[in-house]
């Protein structure tokens, strides 16, 4: 097949949606595919333009088999609404002429975020005859409005109708979690167009490994401690205050270490936080390398997935399959009836506590030290979840069935799918 995939974010961004749609383009590759990979300029998490991408309009670039084209975007480091707009809107048009560059794809792959970009890829599945599967990563503007992220109402009326528009226009829409599927299906979208494929993790590359002799703890100087780590985006979903705030419940207890790794401005904000509460048990390191990531997981005794009680139920955090593939316990700070404890608790790998609460999460973590039986227990059981049901391969199985049904007939994508391997599916359950 020759597939076209249209992300905005790819490589060589080194969190969110880029690795994974890497992994996807290049393990379809290895499958014997032609992919093409439509995107930005590299910009992501520092919202602007890497060095050697500055100043141009239109690179391709060949990595691993995979045809990049990359175009321009108008990107400001700390955008207003009308900044955030016009970031979208020039990537719908600087991307189109990269669509028609290389033919007609057999099935175009959309993601989304960002919704605008529904409109070239729309265009150009409707000239060429070719069927658009929606790759859905999160549901806007609805989440974006539940946290407070959205406000204008000519905006969220826009964003409202390109939603229903994006989803009647595509072939098939592919979801993340069940939880994606109910809102949709709520919406009218019908039940047969949507399928679940949830993100994956590459559990070759990201598995359980010893914290002896890890270059990456010395480096930080880390030996001997009790390591909790978030790491990965920080915005307004997570409110990683508390997890400040539970570092300082357990100041007395030396060995104990928080360590939170993101971007560099929103670490400066989190850096007067700790000095405003005296958290001198934290680490606050910038995003690392990803060929660091296996090591870094290692590090850590324990894992932090950390949300807002009012994030909307269905976002599920794709640091999750991270954290199950590499042994290590998560503590789940996070609603107790959305999506991502569900995952957390049906992969027996973790511990769900009280979203914004210090105490709690605090409570959780002191546990896990005081009990290195029980953390072995749920990092083991997280590791043979994301073995079941993470995996990449997995997902490029799920992935080449749906785009091969798809191409060879049209009609329907009902049934197509094979079960999960784990009878505690977050899919099928």
């Amino acid at each position: 097949m020759h597939i076209l995939i249209y992300s905005y974010n790819y490589h060589p961004e080194p969190i969110g949606i880029a690795p994974l749609m890497t992994e996807l383009a290049e393990g379809l590759v290895k499958r014997g595919h032609q992919v093409r990979v439509i995107t930005g300029m590299p910009n992501y998490p520092q919202r602007e333009i890497y060095d050697e991408y500055r100043g141009k309009w239109y690179v391709t670039e060949q990595k691993n088999g995979v045809t990049i084209e990359r175009s321009y975007l108008r990107i400001k480091s700390k955008p207003n609404l009308i900044d955030r707009l016009l970031l979208e809107l020039s990537f719908v048009f600087t991307s189109l002429p990269q669509a028609f560059k290389g033919g007609r794809p057999d099935v175009i792959i959309l993601t989304v975020p960002p919704l605008f970009g529904t409109l070239p890829v729309t265009i150009f599945g409707w000239l060429y005859n070719c069927p658009v599967v929606l790759n859905v990563q999160d549901i806007l503007p609805e989440a974006a409005v539940r946290i407070g992220l959205l406000k204008n109402k000519w905006m969220i009326r826009t964003l409202a109708a390109l939603e229903k528009f994006a989803y009647r226009s595509a072939h098939t829409i592919s979801v993340i979690a069940d939880g994606f599927r109910e809102n949709l299906v709520n919406k009218g979208v019908p039940v047969n167009k949507i399928v679940c494929i949830p993100n994956w993790v590459n559990v070759n590359f990201i598995c359980p490994l010893p914290k002896q002799n890890n270059s990456w703890i010395s480096s930080h100087q880390l030996d001997g401690k009790f390591v909790v780590l978030y790491s990965g985006n920080i915005a307004l979903t997570q409110g990683l205050e508390t997890v400040i705030e539970a570092a300082v419940c357990l100041r007395h207890i030396k060995e104990i270490v928080f360590v939170i790794v993101g971007e560099s401005i929103a670490l400066q904000r989190l850096q007067k936080y700790c000095l405003l509460n005296g958290a001198d048990n934290v680490l606050l390191l910038p995003l690392q390398p990803r060929e660091k990531l296996p090591e870094m997981l290692a590090a850590s005794d324990v894992g932090l997935i950390v949300q807002k009680r009012n994030v909307i139920s269905f976002n599920m955090p794709s640091k999750i399959p991270l954290l199950l593939a590499s042994g290590r316990p998560i503590v789940g700070s996070v609603p107790a009836t959305g999506t991502a404890a569900k995952a957390i608790q049906l992969s027996g790998g973790g511990i769900i506590v009280e979203p914004e609460s210090p105490d709690a999460m605090a409570a959780a973590v002191h546990h896990l030290y005081a009990n290195p039986t029980l953390g072995a227990r749920l990092g083991n059981a997280g590791r043979q979840f994301a073995e079941e049901n993470y995996s990449l391969e997995q997902a490029l199985n799920r992935y080449e069935g749906l785009l091969s049904h798809i191409v060879a007939n049209r009609k329907s994508t009902l049934g197509i799918l094979p079960k999960l391997n784990s009878k505690k599916s977050v899919v099928d359950g």
